[in-house]
């Protein structure tokens, strides 16, 4: 009941945001009356689309499930724009009519409420076309170089390739992951990490579609920990399935990595919010040590949310691996990260702890990214005087 009430909330805040985008937009644009009657019929199939797209996946019969969510999200990630930027044009529009009280007849408030009005939805249909072939493209490869204090000159060059939030789902099917497997495999890594949300709905649903990740071929294997979207979508299933595709998911625990006579840990928790779905699955990087040889220096930890870092630093990590954020995914989403998350993207540090945080293999919610590209993370030990 109560869910069912956020939700209903959710719905009224989105019909007045509509409303509010129609009354400063529409009746400013210069077209004719039928036009405004289209933008506005827009506007009301947009307010029914969305909260539909956004339950879309719990749609059993398929392929209307699907499509109805490829509707809704496309139209979500639209309407974030037109708001975003009807939000802005008032911000013009104060600027216009501040400078026109102060030296009449420079600028034309008339003019530019009409140029603006039409320079919205313009804008709006731009940014998410560009948007939408950024997050449908294959994430590109970035490489990455971390410097490590004391490395052992065996490990000096050891490949570690991450992928993280690829939320295979209604609008990320199999062809999609099968593109990053074959990415991945191509770098030939030492080691592969993927950091969570790899699903958005259930293993009945999705089986067919995560099937490639069974192809992921590293020297050291490939190692998998949970994030939130797991927990939604059945982690204890999800978990099983994973193992059954030949990756090693790590749930507070570690392996020790021999490469050429020298040793790495590597460990991994389960997702920072792990416990309120699982008491058992409580994230703990401390524990996922145990039993840990004290001789081995490099210790990498596979954790999904940046904010485990506080701790993974108290535990002697020496690197983390995350993902979660998005790197904002688009606009104004990247300041809403950094409300929750300490790092939102690349590498950061933090005392003796080196944080790398990728902006995700897939995307989530609308298909759209706009400066906060996918990407493949190609990460290299290398010594701190390299």
């Amino acid at each position: 009941m109560r869910r069912l009430s956020f939700f209903a909330r959710i719905i009224v805040i989105g019909i007045l945001l509509h409303v509010y985008v129609g009354i400063r937009i529409i009746p400013e644009l210069p077209v004719d009356a039928a036009a405004k009657w289209l933008c506005t019929l827009w506007l009301v199939l947009s307010v029914l689309l969305i909260p539909v797209g956004m339950i879309a996946r719990s749609i059993e019969r398929q392929p209307l499930g699907d499509r109805l969510a490829w509707a809704g999200l496309i139209a979500l990630g639209l309407f974030s724009s037109l708001l975003v930027l009807t939000f802005a044009r008032e911000l013009i529009l104060l600027v216009v009519l501040i400078v026109d009280a102060v030296s009449p007849h420079v600028v034309d408030p008339a003019r530019w409420r009409v140029d603006s009005a039409t320079a919205v939805p313009l804008l709006a249909l731009l940014s998410t076309a560009i948007g939408f072939f950024n997050a449908r493209r294959r994430a590109r490869v970035v490489s990455i170089d971390v410097p490590i204090d004391d490395l052992p000159r065996a490990l000096d060059g050891f490949t570690i390739v991450q992928i993280s939030d690829i939320h295979v789902g209604p609008t990320i099917k199999r062809g999609y992951v099968d593109a990053i497997v074959d990415a991945v495999n191509r770098l030939e890594p030492d080691l592969i990490a993927v950091t969570g949300d790899v699903v958005d709905g259930s293993v009945e649903h999705l089986s067919d579609h995560t099937r490639p990740l069974s192809r992921l071929s590293a020297r050291h294997g490939a190692y998998l920990v949970t994030g939130n979207h797991e927990y939604y979508s059945g982690a204890d299933a999800w978990i099983a399935e994973f193992q059954r595709l030949g990756l090693h998911v790590l749930l507070n625990e570690h392996v020790v990595v021999e490469h050429d006579g020298a040793q790495a840990v590597i460990a991994g928790v389960t997702d920072y919010s792990a416990g309120h779905f699982d008491p058992a699955h409580e994230s703990d990087p401390a524990a996922a040590l145990e039993g840990a040889p004290g001789d081995v220096l490099i210790k990498v930890l596979l954790a999904h949310q940046p904010r485990t870092a506080e701790a993974a630093a108290d535990a002697g990590f020496t690197l983390q691996l995350s993902g979660h954020t998005h790197g904002g995914q688009f606009f104004p989403w990247n300041f809403a990260v950094r409300l929750q998350q300490p790092f939102v993207a690349g590498l950061s540090r933090l005392d003796n702890l080196w944080v790398y945080t990728s902006r995700g293999t897939g995307y989530w919610g609308p298909p759209k990214r706009l400066g906060a590209p996918s990407e493949i993370t190609r990460l290299r030990l290398v010594g701190s005087g390299a």
